[in-house]
């Protein structure tokens, strides 16, 4: 057996394959679609449009022809960008955590167009809710600049990681392309975000009357209109704005879309005060405190016109002109039996049905329409975060924060605190989303988990507190929620945070004018400077596991070797295997192995310049498949 090693341009070392994914479904659903070109001695898979038209039901239609949907300038660019793998990492920063070998939850700095792609493999189908609060565009908003070349590249000179004179710029009025650039932006992050979702899963986006049209149109495309949900109206002021031009905008809106529509149901909200107020038992029913109902509808009901005599002796031709009893007189007069139909004191007024409270379950419908009183407003979600970071700079407040109030709200209508359910918020400003989390844990006795994902966006005015970036405020306002509820003794309020940066993996670049330097410079196939954990979460995020999944690590004939989801992955970096430590190398871990009851297919992996000679590598590789350890790859 002979080790399969991982470069750069290997499957392993890139983001899922969604042009893959998509011609494999593709393929098992209509074999006929999809056929094979050859160009220059490369078969590569091709749709065959006047298949895919006849399948259709439509086989005289040509794409030049008019169609009904959205369309802008750069659409068709921003779906290959959503298609094309990412070779980038995620690399992982304990110092700047908090409880890095217990939390579940996450902290991810980078463009979180790349992040998305990078979680493909671990996270797809996972999370159970997605809530974001993207840029609103009104003209000075950050716009994410996607380069579909290099966006890794793109993304370090954008947030000064790398000296290479591009600018972040502003989304003006003046540059023709308002909404464009906006749908460019929004379409391939959306894209990504729909196949993180599980089937029962919801996606909940905040937005204003700038692009809410556009939104609703994006997102009939992307999740499908029949998965659109509802548009909830939420008050975000408390006071009407005299300064405004033309009306006070009091308002904002969350547009829901469901993965599917038809299998989503909202949990429902805690019963208030006021409406259990309504209840009472003024007859002293053994059943409980109940409310009146009226006993007549304007429906039409074949069997709703009897005449009905009161307890009183009062007759009672029929129902209110117009209107209908709502139950047959049979059924009527079992619930008469029963108590259930209320007549008023005297026992002579119109016929009600007793709602009790014990029978309306134990809580209420969501409604569209959400007032401050109940959720908060921008005004209490700024106090917010200044008491739970110190600013040195009061002009340092974001204009759009969310309170916390709106955001517990939504995790408690699409999460349940005993599912273990994940939220990812992957336009995490300033982190109320996992705020929001930590508190409503704490309050329900909740497991949820958070990712968020938050671009490094340069920041002026945090320098005396070490703040470069507003990812740098994310973190900072993480740690203070974190520490008022653990005060609270709440659960878990840890987060582990990994930084976008590119592949620890080297690629082949050489210089033409310099080909032997070239190839003894790429003997080493990691990236210099990189750790042994910088390639093992790299390892984790190729192989799909969960960046949290829990590890261990023991000494093997004298190498550390790490263990993943017990044993799903094994793990030996060390930089040098000698052709005497092959074999106690490989039976140890084969043993560790078996220790651990792993049953599932275990990969094992190790630095490819670590082996003394091709003798160490296929020694240890044979040893390794011999106790069923098969796939063995290095790096």
């Amino acid at each position: 057996m002979t080790i399969q090693q991982i470069q750069a341009h290997s499957p392993e070392a890139q983001s899922a394959d969604l042009v893959a994914d998509n011609i494999s479904k593709l393929k098992a659903l209509f074999p006929e679609l999809v056929t094979e070109t050859t160009t220059d001695g490369k078969t590569t898979a091709a749709l065959n449009i006047d298949v895919l038209k006849a399948l259709m039901g439509d086989a005289t239609s040509t794409d030049a022809e008019e169609k009904y949907g959205l369309n802008w300038h750069g659409k068709r660019k921003a779906r290959q960008i959503a298609l094309t793998p990412s070779t980038g990492t995620l690399r992982p920063v304990p110092t700047e955590s908090v409880d890095w070998d217990t939390t579940q939850n996450l902290m991810i700095e980078g463009d979180n167009l790349e992040v998305l792609k990078l979680l493909q493999k671990s996270y797809a189908g996972k999370v159970k809710l997605i809530y974001i609060d993207p840029p609103y565009n009104t003209g000075k908003d950050f716009v994410y600049p996607d380069n579909f070349q290099d966006n890794i590249k793109n993304y370090l000179e954008l947030t000064g990681q790398t000296e290479g004179g591009a600018k972040i710029t502003s989304n003006t009025d003046a540059s023709g392309r308002f909404h464009t650039d906006w749908l460019n932006m929004m379409y391939p992050r959306l894209k990504l975000a729909r196949n993180l979702l599980k089937d029962e899963g919801v996606i909940f986006v905040s937005i204003a009357d700038h692009e809410i049209h556009n939104l609703r149109s994006l997102m009939n495309e992307v999740f499908g209109e029949e998965n659109f949900v509802a548009s909830i109206v939420w008050q975000k002021v408390y006071a009407p704005k005299n300064s405004a031009r033309h009306f006070s905008e009091d308002h904002d809106y969350v547009v829901v879309y469901a993965k599917n529509a038809e299998t989503w149901v909202p949990r429902p909200l805690p019963r208030t005060a006021e409406q259990d107020a309504h209840y009472s038992n003024p007859d002293s029913d053994p059943r409980g405190l109940w409310r009146a109902d009226g006993m007549s509808a304007r429906n039409f009901y074949s069997k709703g016109t009897y005449a009905i005599t009161t307890p009183g002796g009062r007759l009672i031709e029929g129902p209110p002109s117009g209107r209908y009893w709502v139950y047959s007189e049979e059924k009527f007069r079992e619930l008469d039996a029963d108590r259930r139909i209320w007549w008023g004191a005297d026992g002579n007024n119109q016929p009600a049905v007793k709602r009790f409270l014990s029978e309306v379950g134990g809580g209420r419908v969501p409604q569209t329409l959400w007032f401050y009183e109940e959720v908060g407003h921008t005004q209490e979600a700024k106090k917010e975060l200044i008491a739970t970071v110190d600013f040195p700079n009061s002009d340092v407040v974001f204009d759009t924060p969310k309170p916390t109030r709106l955001l517990r709200r939504i995790l408690q209508i699409a999460t349940s605190p005993e599912s273990n359910d994940l939220i990812i918020d992957f336009f995490a400003g300033t982190g109320s989303t996992m705020d929001a989390v930590f508190q409503q844990n704490a309050d329900d006795g909740g497991s949820r988990r958070c990712i968020l994902v938050q671009l490094p966006e340069p920041l002026t005015g945090g320098e005396s507190v070490g703040w470069s970036s507003i990812a740098d405020i994310t973190k900072a306002r993480l740690v203070g929620a974190g520490k008022r509820q653990r005060a609270a003794k709440a659960g878990d309020v840890g987060f582990r945070v990994f930084k976008l940066d590119t592949s620890n993996i080297r690629a082949w670049n050489p210089n033409p004018a310099d080909l032997k330097g070239s190839l003894f410079a790429n003997l080493e196939h990691i990236e210099p400077g990189r750790s042994n954990d910088d390639l093992l979460y790299e390892i984790l995020l190729k192989l799909g596991l969960d960046l949290c999944v829990p590890m261990e690590q023991k000494q093997i004939a004298g190498k550390t070797v790490h263990s993943i989801g017990g044993g799903t992955l094994l793990a030996c970096l060390d930089e040098r295997i000698n052709v005497a430590d092959a074999e106690g190398l490989a039976l140890g871990m084969a043993q560790w192995r078996d220790q651990q009851g792993t049953a599932t297919e275990t990969t094992a992996v190790f630095r490819d310049s670590a082996f003394e000679n091709d003798v160490a590598k296929s020694n240890l590789a044979a040893i390794l498949e011999q106790h069923g350890v098969k796939n063995v790859r290095s790096l």
